[in-house]
């Protein structure tokens, strides 16, 4: 099995996921006022309680070039 280190792979792809996580917001609490990038600093320290630092992951779901 892989192995990765799921902060840094959040924090590789950071703007991404943090408009995905805003339009997952609007889309289930249309109505709801929130600071995407406040969110996302909650969701990154949300995952650093529910993940270990590194994670391990089957090979198939990673590609090396």
């Amino acid at each position: 099995m892989a192995r990765i280190k799921i902060e840094a792979v959040i924090d590789r792809l950071d703007s991404n996921i943090r408009r995905a996580l805003e339009n997952a917001v609007k889309e289930v609490l249309p109505n709801a006022n929130f600071d995407s990038y406040e969110l996302f600093r909650a969701f990154k320290r949300a995952i650093g309680r529910k993940c270990n630092i590194w994670e391990r992951i089957p090979d198939n779901y990673v590609e090396k070039d």
